[in-house]
């Protein structure tokens, strides 16, 4: 039986596992910014382990483009090469897939405790299912199922121009669009996109504010501690929605969106109570269109590799239409 060097690595965190014999090992967490390159996290993380010498696959998934075997993450310095760590790790086979594309395997095989739903339980079945995942970067991507079987369409969606609905939200893009010239959805949408909100927020409001991370942000948002967060919340929760909503336009997701990243799990109540549904619905004429499509929240645990175990066995686990 294989063992296969599983890996989900964004720009904060690495996670690793290693699947023997069709079961998931332990996922073990490194952080990103405590090792220079990939090459020395994972030496590492197998320093010391028995068996480490012995992979015979490896399937790394990055927050990143992937040509040619290569990725560079966005959020990170660390470039990875298949050919480079396969010869370096001695590792018969390497493969390097983007993040979004691996989260996006995992989604037909969630149990129904794994998500939330907002919205309508009206799924068209084998239609498109859309993944948007917040966290230290915007993913996107889609999968789609068609003879032969199913596919994922990785993009880097993330990176569309951001759309205001409100004149609150034209001014925000107005701040951001000051400080970075071209305004991205990830911009808003992400990790450092909530602390460029809250930024923007006390900017138009013309209040002073105290140096927060997003954890910070959310924290006194939820716990009504600071009006100026509570504000930047709620313009992530609606700007979510309307951007989740053009996904599922663009993608035909009428099977469903789902919200991935590291951010929606924990502040699942609080987007039941906000725009999020109305703004991804708000559509014009495509509204009753967007009304039927369910919206789900990603609430597992490292649902990644739920996908990455799919890309490693495709004969057991990836869904046929």
């Amino acid at each position: 039986m294989k063992h296969i060097l599983l890996a989900d690595i964004g720009g904060t965190h690495a996670r690793f596992a290693v699947l023997h014999g069709g079961v998931l090992g332990p996922v073990r967490s490194l952080d990103v910014h405590a090792h220079a390159t990939l090459a020395g996290a994972l030496r590492f993380l197998l320093a010391g382990q028995e068996g480490g010498a012995s992979l015979d696959a490896a399937i790394l998934a990055l927050a990143g483009p992937v040509m040619d075997g290569r990725c560079a993450l966005t959020n990170s310095s660390w470039v990875a090469d298949a050919a480079t760590l396969a010869n370096e790790f001695g590792i018969p086979s390497v493969r390097i897939v983007n993040d979004q594309e691996a989260a996006a395997w995992s989604l037909p095989h969630f149990a129904p405790s794994d998500t939330r739903r907002i919205g309508p339980d009206t799924p068209v079945s084998g239609a498109p299912l859309a993944l948007v995942s917040p966290g230290t970067g915007l993913g996107v991507a889609c999968l789609v199922s068609g003879p032969p079987g199913a596919r994922v369409i990785a993009s880097e969606g993330g990176h569309v121009s951001l759309a205001a609905e409100t004149t609150r939200e034209e001014a925000v893009i107005g701040v951001l669009r000051r400080q970075f010239g071209h305004v991205s959805a990830e911009r808003a949408l992400s990790g450092d996109g909530l602390v460029n909100l809250y930024h923007a927020a006390a900017e138009i409001d013309g209040v002073g504010i105290v140096p927060r991370t997003a954890a910070d942000i959310t924290r006194a948002a939820l716990n009504g501690a600071c009006v100026t967060c509570r504000k930047a919340l709620d313009t992530f929760c609606g700007l979510l929605g309307g951007f989740a909503g053009d996904v599922a336009l663009l993608f035909g997701a009428r099977g469903g969106v789902f919200i991935g990243g590291g951010i929606a799990p924990h502040i699942v109540e609080h987007l039941e109570r906000t725009e999020f549904r109305r703004r991804f619905e708000a559509k014009g004429r495509l509204g009753r269109y967007l009304a039927s499509i369910p919206v789900r929240i990603v609430v597992r645990p490292d649902p990644a590799f739920l996908g990455l175990a799919a890309l490693a066995q495709p004969d057991r686990h990836q869904c046929h239409a």
